[in-house]
């Protein structure tokens, strides 16, 4: 892939950790920096993504009380969990 350079300030404490961990790695450092980059923009639109699909589920009008939610939570690694609970709460009028 194509590169082409950028320039940003950052500060020093920074560079100076981006550049003893590039050492160790033996890589450029602004190829550790692209990398981290790359992973933050990777994980922003994860969440972004996410959000979208938890707001079209909202969109459904279905939900699980917490009540219900706790008490499987709160069963976990029991000897008796309790299977995932079903939506019990319907906002949408039919």
């Amino acid at each position: 892939m194509p590169t082409t350079p950028y320039t940003f300030r950052i500060d020093n404490d920074l560079r100076a950790a981006l550049e003893q961990e590039a050492q160790y790695e033996d890589r450029p450092a602004a190829q550790l920096a692209s990398r981290a980059i790359k992973g933050m923009l990777q994980a922003k639109q994860a969440k972004r993504q996410a959000i979208e699909a938890a707001l079209v589920e909202a969109d459904k009008g279905t939900f699980i009380t917490q009540e219900a939610m706790n008490s499987w939570v709160d069963s976990w690694d029991a000897d008796n969990e309790l299977p995932i609970p079903e939506s019990d709460i319907n906002t949408i009028q039919q």
